[in-house]
């Protein structure tokens, strides 16, 4: 017995059914300089191509150009819960569709495997949840490739200012007034912290709320940096990041202290941790597919590819309540 599979629509059947030649589907679908093609023959090959469901090989053009076809994925290094890779998926599958293969690149303290790849790889373009820095960053800029920072994406919004007036509203629907920030004790993240900490900053002010305590928090640290904020009459922290979090919480646990009672603690990325800490954490889950969405958007805009609509701004986060509040 054998089974049988549809074949793949080409440029000639594209031709056929616009009644064009070949050379003209390639240089639309191609958006070949200098040749002069009506916009009703650019709308009959267009057509065509979608009825057929056509699909260009962009693999076998990058080829054909010297070029790799790879996106590079930078993945983060600090803790962000599970969305980076389930975003990281969506955009695999997409960019797949249209030929090009998705590496994904986890960041380093050093950037040497992210320099590497970059080298190694040729890609045609990096994404990067988080800004690049440093080592990584002039590696990109060398190679001439754009980058893409989905963080920063006008589709997502300021995910850092709709992130704090979530966490403040919440944290004051409490009756919290006094507020503080935990930021990581390694140096690399701290301007990640700064990201979160303008969002909390500004939420607090708006609400007229003293100005937000801040302290950096490491596993030596957290017992005297929770004990000194709640003895200058601290009632809840925003935490950096779920790993944070739960360093607060062990660091409340060490000083004798109750949370939510003496401390409410609140983190941001939706950690599995978060939901088996003591107590469980309250925190901030983001939308995998509305990150990659924009993502996807943006990458093949800058590639010069027929892109998807880019997501409208939206909200790509939601509160978890749990009992740390």
């Amino acid at each position: 017995m054998s089974t049988s599979k549809a074949a793949r629509p080409t440029t000639a059947d594209v031709a056929r059914l616009a009644s064009v030649s070949t050379a003209t589907v390639s240089y639309v679908l191609n958006n070949a300089e200098g040749r002069r093609i009506s916009p009703e023959t650019r709308d009959a090959v267009y057509r065509a191509a979608k009825l057929l469901g056509y699909r260009p090989n962009l693999a076998a053009r990058n080829l054909a150009r010297g070029k790799s076809g790879v996106v590079l994925y930078v993945v983060p290094r600090v803790a962000v819960g599970e969305m980076p890779m389930q975003a990281g998926s969506r955009m695999t599958t997409a960019f797949a569709r249209q030929g090009l293969l998705q590496v994904q690149i986890f960041e380093t303290e050093d950037d040497k495997h992210v320099v590497d790849a970059i080298e190694s790889l040729d890609p045609v373009a990096v994404t990067s949840l988080f800004p690049l820095h440093g080592a990584a960053l002039h590696a990109v800029q060398q190679a001439g490739a754009p980058l893409i920072e989905i963080g920063t994406l006008p589709a997502l919004g300021d995910p850092h200012l709709s992130v704090g007036e979530m966490r403040v509203d919440h944290l004051v629907s409490r009756g919290h007034r006094r507020i503080a920030f935990a930021y990581t004790g390694i140096a690399r993240w701290r301007a990640l912290g700064d990201y979160w900490f303008e969002g909390v900053s500004r939420a607090a002010r708006t609400r007229g709320l003293p100005p937000v305590r801040v302290g950096s928090v490491t596993l030596d640290t957290a017992a005297d940096v929770v004990a000194a904020w709640a003895r200058d009459g601290v009632t809840a922290v925003c935490a950096q990041s779920d790993e944070i979090a739960c360093l607060l919480l062990y660091g409340i646990h060490r000083a004798g202290l109750v949370c939510p009672a003496d401390l409410a603690v609140i983190g941001v990325d939706a950690s599995p941790m978060g939901m088996v800490s003591t107590p469980p954490l309250t925190t901030v889950e983001f939308d995998p597919d509305a990150v990659a969405d924009a993502a996807i958007a943006a990458v093949f805009e800058r590639l010069g590819l027929t892109a998807p609509p880019s997501p409208a701004p939206t909200d790509i986060a939601r509160l978890i309540v749990r009992s740390s509040t």
